[in-house]
């Protein structure tokens, strides 16, 4: 059974930083894109970045751009978002979703649809 759990949120102040955790039970990276999804109070889900399951091609919202870095340990089978510079924006429940391609396409269009056994998420609150 495919699952994920992400950890890792928390309280911090504007500027700060945070690294968020996804770990994947009952499925191989090696044939899955991750994707790390946010939302905010009374907003949609959005898409925030993306690996592929070669771990050759990762996306990023352009909001987040030069602030976050995707990485994964596909051994371990963890997928982590780490968060710079940190703002008040950024404040939302964060997910971590699955989808089962081994095309790149689905990093590039990021979209929530084509990814699915999202975890619990993790609350991240950006405030002073």
């Amino acid at each position: 059974q495919l699952q994920l759990v992400e950890s890792g949120g928390g309280l911090v102040q504007p500027g700060g930083s945070l690294r968020l955790s996804c770990a994947a039970s009952g499925f191989t990276l090696d044939y899955y894109a991750i994707g790390w999804f946010r939302q905010a109070p009374g907003k949609e889900r959005e898409g925030v970045s993306c690996i592929s399951s070669s771990g050759g091609s990762i996306k990023y919202a352009d909001s987040v751009k030069g602030r976050f870095t995707i990485s994964r340990d596909v051994a371990r089978k963890m997928v982590y978002l780490q968060m710079n510079n940190l703002k008040p924006e950024d404040t939302a429940v964060y997910y971590c979703g699955a989808a089962p391609t081994m095309s790149a396409y689905v990093c590039h269009l990021l979209s929530r649809s084509s990814f699915g056994s999202w975890g619990q998420g993790t609350q991240v609150i950006v405030s002073s």
